[in-house]
């Protein structure tokens, strides 16, 4: 699984991708995990599962659904309070939720 935390450079992100992998790492989940600028989605969206936008560019969820509508790859806002306290094991379990609630769609 491939999860895209995006924001308005890519460096915010950089801290939470962080502590999301000591979790992946913790809980033993085969995850990789980057951060990139906003403007990156569509470059990334043949090899990602999920973007997590960063709250302050919430803004971005409609553009953001819009080009990746052509894909089954799930968009979502990371809540304020995880962005905040670097809540990384949180942050991944609804990143991971959410994959598996759009893989069950699917089917």
């Amino acid at each position: 699984m491939r999860i895209m935390l995006a924001c308005a450079q890519g460096m915010s992100t950089s801290l939470l991708v962080a502590k999301m992998k000591e979790a992946a790492e913790l809980n033993e989940v085969d995850v990789e995990i980057f951060a990139a600028p906003e403007a990156e989605i569509p470059k990334h969206k043949a090899e990602i599962d999920i973007v997590l936008l960063g709250p302050q560019v919430a803004y971005l969820l409609e553009d953001t659904q819009e080009v990746l509508a052509d894909t089954n790859i799930p968009v979502t806002v990371i809540n304020s309070v995880d962005y905040g306290m670097l809540n990384g094991g949180k942050v991944l379990d609804v990143a991971l939720k959410l994959i598996e609630k759009t893989k069950e769609g699917e089917k």
